[in-house]
């Protein structure tokens, strides 16, 4: 199997257009990524006359400029198989021979145009903990908020966890997820789906794992049912905003387990309700 994102073409656009399933269908377009008012389409190779068309039905919206990259300069690092934890997390057009990983649970990771490869200080960090936590507890129900391409899900999914509620509100990176869901076969334990991480806070579950920006963060905590979880994971911080997140969970009825920062940036707390 080969790379499907070797090559990209990258067209941002100033708004957010409407596709029409000429485009949609085509086998060169990879998908949308939108941030608020801004979009960037996504193609396997150039494809002139779809970019003209999306301009011709969306009047509204103006094409600011267009990239041409390799997969790796987009993501910033190798897609290739990794070790965490005895995961191996493999690309399914490159994964590990099978003497190599007899010992090791397999995820499949097409990280497609999301950002990122998974192999992010705080993501490792937050798949060790939850190999920590799943492989000494039971744990039943895990709430992934800010999922991406869903590995941490699918890492909970891989070490037993028969109910886990992957939401991110980026469509792209919703979609992406059930890609990997369905090619590590968790459709019946994993459901991904679009929504705020603010809204799903009331969910009842054992385990919380956020991997997600301060500003996002601060709202999680600060909400009526974070005290009703029984185990936390919040990472993607900065030292700066670690502190301000430590403050708040010191005047609350919360164990803080442990702080990692390896890389002396990123953080990642692991704590329990008390």
């Amino acid at each position: 199997m080969k790379n499907p994102y070797e090559q990209l073409v990258i067209h941002n656009f100033d708004g957010v257009p409407s596709l029409d399933r000429l485009v949609e269908n085509d086998e060169r377009f990879l998908g949308t990524w939108v941030e608020e008012d801004t979009s960037f389409l996504f193609f396997s190779d150039s494809a002139p006359s779809l970019v003209e068309q999306v301009k011709r039905e969306n009047p509204h919206i103006s094409l600011v400029e267009t990239y041409e990259m390799t997969c790796e300069q987009w993501h910033g690092d190798k897609i290739e198989p990794y070790f965490v934890e005895g995961f191996c997390i493999a690309p399914p057009w490159d994964r590990p021979e099978k003497g190599t990983k007899s010992k090791v649970r397999e995820i499949l990771l097409d990280p497609g145009v999301v950002f990122g490869t998974g192999r992010h200080q705080t993501t490792e960090d937050c798949l060790t903990l939850i190999h920590r936590i799943i492989s000494r507890e039971k744990i039943g129900t895990v709430l992934d908020i800010g999922t991406g391409t869903g590995l941490l899900s699918l890492g909970a999914a891989a070490l037993g966890c028969g109910k886990v509620l992957a939401c991110d509100f980026n469509l792209l990176a919703v979609k992406t997820c059930l890609k990997n869901i369905r090619l590590n076969r968790f459709e019946e334990q994993i459901l991904a789906f679009q929504a705020r991480g603010e809204e799903m806070m009331s969910i009842p579950c054992d385990l919380l794992v956020a991997n997600i920006h301060y500003d996002i963060m601060q709202h999680l905590i600060e909400h009526s049912s974070f005290l009703e979880k029984k185990y936390f994971i919040l990472s993607g911080l900065l030292n700066s905003e670690t502190a301000k997140v430590m403050a708040s969970l010191a005047a609350k009825k919360v164990h803080v387990i442990e702080r990692r920062c390896l890389d002396g940036i990123w953080n990642t707390i692991l704590g329990k309700g008390i």
